[in-house]
């Protein structure tokens, strides 16, 4: 199996918007079955990165943060979301409790807040997305984005490197 141990310096952003375009560029190359694991600082835009894919996937309707339903599916896209937030999670037990393994296995595209909480329980074949808040002034803070390839998800992060181009 291909694994790159090393992270892979993807953006540096700004604004929401600018992550959302970052994760836009990922949602242009992803596919039934991809899973993208988002871990980083409270705050750093985990759902917005989730919001950016949602817009790309011409989904409607406002996407947030599934922080107390632990998971939301969006469908009207062109292609099915599910958006997990992990974080309320105490033990892996509790992922078979919402489904995790029959929805990542499914035939849309995964966002998986927190899923550094549960790293032997993630699927092989994932992209693993760190964001981290650096602060660069008194008036804000930007985003390092960050992203690593498990499995087959290698090929989606050199596609999505492309995008970005």
């Amino acid at each position: 199996m291909y694994m790159s141990e090393q992270w892979v310096e993807i953006a540096t952003t700004e604004s929401a918007s600018e992550t959302k375009q970052v994760a836009a560029a990922l949602a242009m190359v992803v596919g039934p079955g991809d899973v993208i694991t988002l871990d980083g600082d409270l705050g750093a835009g985990k759902t917005q990165f989730t919001q950016g894919i949602a817009e790309e996937l011409d989904i409607e309707g406002p996407v947030t943060s599934p922080t107390f339903n632990l998971v939301i599916t969006y469908d009207d896209g062109c292609l099915p979301l599910h958006h997990f937030d992990l974080y309320r999670l105490e033990s892996p037990e509790e992922l078979e409790d919402i489904d995790f393994y029959g929805i990542v296995e499914g035939d849309g595209v995964s966002c998986i807040e927190w899923a550094s909480k549960f790293p032997d329980d993630m699927p092989e074949d994932r992209l693993e997305v760190y964001l981290e808040v650096v602060p660069i002034s008194t008036d804000g803070n930007s985003r390092h984005v960050k992203a690593r390839a498990f499995g087959s998800a290698s090929q989606l992060l050199d596609f999505w490197q492309q995008a970005l181009k």
